[in-house]
């Protein structure tokens, strides 16, 4: 046995190339094994008015089993989707099936003939929803692996039900991660109370549908936050709960000792309040004129005016706003707070004595319609409140 394995391994040497072709032979793919290949898209599904997931099962290049998911506006003049999921029968290049759509339980029958067409692929035929037929007619279509299309399906809606502290999530902001069947008891929950909720979050995505879930964006005042986050994650239905991105960015963020700013272990916004309002007044040029904190989201609106520079032969007035929020720095027990400051914005009317001057803004940024950041009123806010800035490079407080 010895001088056999000798023998072999020295074949082996004599002929480098053996031993390589030898593993190159036992890793061949088998043409004809089992595999699933996903269209994310087909152009011209539906008009082009749908989101499309077509499913295949290949043993080798032939077709075994298909199933496609699409997503669509049943009414084009709302933005309310439906789906239907229908299983295909394969013969040849044919593929069809019957189902119902999930939402509003509309008969659908399919009937596609598809063809590869060098790297991609071509589909024809028809789709009918109810009464109405829609012509398929699309061509190169490409393929993606299941690990690619299941990678791609990976969503993150930036909930964080335990931050650290109020550098990546925003203290006002709130997201609710819950079943679509559970969702309008949710929503229903909130009428009458200090809650903002996002219209937009109230829109149900494809992803969502396919999901079974929608994301709930919710802004309310941060004293408030981790009350209603308990709340929503007691409801039926809810995934998860916990602050999320919002109103905060870091860059005009500041954090400062809570100590001088509390009473009865609160936040004194009446005193905080006009202290901003007196250092924006300075590095604004201008006087205050309103200010006020909102009790819904906590956000602090102030407001001042100034003689305007755009034409002052004219005596027109300059009207800014400035939104704010103050809050913890974390959530829980803290000795710090922090204090961010949006970017002003500006408008311009003619509030002279007598007959006025009809004005129309026709800025188209928003770049355009606020006021360049350069007053110092960031820097003159810290140097009040002793605070300290972020620092991005570093991601930390300096």
């Amino acid at each position: 046995m010895r001088a056999l394995l000798v023998l072999v391994a020295g074949l082996m040497a004599a002929v480098p190339g053996l031993a390589t072709a030898q593993m190159k032979l036992s890793t061949k793919p088998d043409p004809n094994a089992t595999e699933v290949r996903y269209f994310t898209a087909i152009d011209g599904l539906m008009n082009g008015d749908a989101d499309v997931v077509l499913k295949e099962t290949r043993q080798g290049k032939t077709v075994s089993a298909a199933t496609l998911d699409v997503c669509y506006h049943p009414d084009k003049s709302s933005s309310r989707r439906d789906r239907f999921v229908v299983n295909l029968a394969v013969s040849g290049q044919t593929m069809t099936g019957t189902t119902q759509s999930l939402g509003e339980k509309s008969p659908v029958t399919v009937k596609l003939q598809r063809k590869q067409n060098g790297d991609g692929f071509d589909f024809r035929g028809q789709i009918t929803i109810g009464q109405k037929v829609t012509e398929v007619a699309s061509s190169e279509n490409t393929d993606v692996s299941e690990r690619e299309f299941l990678d791609s399906q990976t969503v993150d809606d930036g909930i964080n039900a335990q931050p650290k502290d109020f550098t990546e999530v925003s203290p006002e902001a709130i997201g609710v991660r819950v079943k679509l069947d559970a969702a309008l008891e949710l929503l229903k929950s909130l009428k009458g109370q200090d809650v903002e909720v996002s219209l937009g979050s109230l829109d149900v995505t494809c992803d969502a549908l396919r999901a079974g879930q929608q994301t709930i964006s919710l802004s309310v005042d941060p004293d408030h936050a981790a009350e209603l986050i308990a709340k929503a994650k007691a409801m039926p239905g809810v995934v998860t709960a916990g602050w999320t991105a919002g109103a905060v960015q870091m860059d005009r963020t500041m954090r400062f000792a809570a100590a001088d700013w509390r009473e009865g272990g609160k936040i004194n916004k009446d005193k905080l309040m006009a202290t901003i309002s007196l250092v924006l007044a300075k590095t604004l040029a201008a006087k205050p004129d309103n200010a006020s904190f909102s009790a819904t989201t906590g956000k602090l609106r102030l407001r001042f005016k100034r003689p305007s520079q755009l034409y002052p032969a004219l005596s027109l007035t300059d009207t800014i706003e400035v939104t704010g929020l103050v809050a913890p720095d974390k959530p829980g027990e803290t000795d710090r707070l922090i204090l961010w400051i949006g970017n002003p914005v500006t408008t311009t009317s003619d509030e002279s004595a007598g007959a006025k001057l009809n004005l129309s803004d026709e800025s188209t940024g928003d770049e355009e319609s606020e006021e360049r950041d350069d007053t110092g009123s960031i820097e003159a806010l810290a140097k009040e409140l002793k605070a300290q800035r972020w620092d991005a490079d570093k991601s930390a407080w300096k």
